[in-house]
């Protein structure tokens, strides 16, 4: 039997370029979800300031320092955050910096703190904890708008700290959150 050095080393080639090609696609699929997805809601440039107002298709509301929608919980009551425990997985609280702002690029409502029953300082606005969703995947997403979970309702937040108007979004009154 012939053996001929020549094809052992071409096999060598394929293998180094096979690793090649396979480490410059994975490259290029990683890279490929870094921006913004095809569809979706700008970002707004980071401004440093822990909330800012957003205009999107349910109307203007407040988004976090990294666009992401914020939402208030029909349970909490008198300034005091109740989603804890099984509730913070799915909604997690907007944590209040050390010096508050005295205004924040088109909120209306007043920007304060509360003290959570863990004894971290979540912000508020117009009285009202805020949290984020963890079904919101991207920045601009609004998957928690209108939702029954965890023990109430769940909308997103108009600049003054309100629940935004028409809190439910078309044909879902209750859905479960995802798989987290």
């Amino acid at each position: 039997m012939f053996t001929n050095r020549k094809s052992g080393t071409i096999h060598r080639r394929r293998l180094q370029l096979a690793a090649t090609s396979l480490a410059a696609a994975a490259f290029t699929i990683t890279g490929a979800n870094c921006g913004s997805p095809s569809g979706s809601v700008p970002v707004p440039p980071a401004t440093g300031d822990p909330v800012s107002a957003q205009t999107t298709a349910l109307g203007t509301i407040l988004v976090d320092d990294q666009g992401r929608t914020i939402y208030q919980f029909a349970n909490d009551k008198n300034n005091m955050s109740t989603c804890a425990a099984t509730c913070a997985v799915n909604w997690h609280y907007v944590p209040a910096p050390d010096s508050l702002p005295t205004s924040s690029p088109g909120v209306t409502g007043k920007v304060g703190s509360t003290t959570r029953d863990d004894g971290h300082r979540q912000l508020t606005v117009g009285g009202h904890p805020l949290y984020t969703f963890v079904g919101d995947s991207t920045p601009g997403q609004t998957n928690g708008q209108g939702l029954n979970l965890d023990g109430g309702v769940w909308t997103v937040v108009s600049p003054a700290g309100a629940p935004l108007a028409n809190p439910s979004p078309a044909g879902a009154a209750t859905q479960n959150a995802p798989g987290y």
